[in-house]
């Protein structure tokens, strides 16, 4: 029995994945158990943290000031870019100190061990909280989660290993749903496609969950995002990460990512009415000119493009500025078409 002929999108899609699986990079043919990477990594975490605390009494026992040495990661001269995976950290980057007796660290280096000492009981009982769990055990300690949250990842950078092997979960949420197929030889209709939702700048479990989707399906993978300067930076964090997070690139990033929409240049082959638009204000302005910048973007010439666009019309849109045409115009024309005929930069 002949298998039922797929629709153009799907097809296209199928095409698409084909040439991305032809250009994908050979992955190793075994791996760890789930069980035994789980292991391997929390006895990592412990010795780890225990060299910290070894080389801090080292130099308490030496009746010196402790330091802790951080690699630099708010610095481009530490970052290099490599467009199969994005922004990572060079191997010889500069550091910065955080100092014990200094006045300007002290609270800092007092709540890295802190939560150094949070992360090992975690680790140690095979326990896991939320980043917001641990900002609520001493609010008054932490004051804000912000701070928390940048600890962690300086943590997590400090002893080289994931954040998600340190036992702490992001409090932000995402969902993830199947929506699209496509058809096997024999005629059987699987979930081909997904889509993800991370609700602003993507946490890192959303980030996880996108590159385990590329990692284990092979499917293609689009950013619709808004046709504005953090619709762009929400797009560049998912493909090539971001310099807080660029000591873990290799397992964050989706490098085959491409641009779906809403593009700039969207805006004006459609005539999406002036009413719906909103004038760029001077922070988009000032992330838009940042975003050009990025060592990415030389790499890119069609986003450069588009952003070109958005800079001279002055202007930006949110997805949901389409309505404007149709109500179900973004469902039923603007993604169908966009697919079907490769749409996508």
């Amino acid at each position: 029995m002949a298998s039922p002929a797929l629709p153009a999108e799907l097809r296209a899609l199928e095409q698409h994945r084909a040439a991305l699986l032809r250009a994908a990079p050979q992955r190793p043919a075994a791996a760890p158990t789930p069980a035994r990477a789980e292991a391997f990594a929390s006895s990592n975490v412990l010795v780890a943290i225990e060299s910290v605390i070894k080389e801090v009494l080292t130099y308490f026992a030496k009746g010196e000031a402790a330091v802790i040495t951080l690699d630099k990661r708010s610095s481009w001269e530490n970052i290099w870019f490599d467009d199969t995976v994005g922004l990572q950290m060079v191997f010889d980057c500069t550091v910065t100190k955080v100092k014990c007796e200094n006045l300007k660290s002290m609270q800092r280096f007092a709540l890295i061990l802190k939560i150094l000492s949070m992360i090992y009981k975690l680790v140690q009982s095979n326990t896991y909280a939320t980043k917001r769990d641990l900002f609520y055990s001493d609010t008054q300690v932490f004051g804000s989660q912000s701070v928390l949250d940048a600890i962690i990842n300086d943590i997590s950078c400090l002893l080289k290993v994931p954040r998600r092997y340190l036992h702490i979960l992001s409090t932000a949420r995402g969902y993830i749903a199947g929506d699209l197929y496509y058809t096997e030889e024999d005629g059987t209709r699987v979930n081909c496609s997904c889509n993800s939702t991370g609700k602003g700048v993507p946490d890192l479990n959303t980030r996880l969950m996108v590159r385990k989707l590329w990692d284990t399906l092979h499917i293609p993978v689009f950013a619709l995002v808004d046709a504005d300067p953090y619709g762009i930076e929400i797009m560049c964090i998912y493909k090539y990460g971001s310099m807080s997070m660029s000591f873990e690139a290799h397992n964050l990033t989706v490098p085959i990512i491409r641009w779906l929409g809403l593009l700039p240049s969207d805006i004006q082959r459609l005539n999406v009415p002036k009413e719906v638009l909103i004038p760029l204000n001077k922070r988009d302005i000032s992330k838009l000119t940042i975003l050009q910048k990025r060592p990415f973007i030389d790499w890119q010439p069609q986003w450069k493009n588009e952003m070109e666009i958005m800079e001279k019309c002055k202007m930006k849109a949110e997805i949901q500025a389409l309505a404007s045409i149709s109500s179900d115009y973004l469902t039923r024309v603007y993604l169908p078409n966009k697919i079907k005929f490769g749409g996508w930069i």
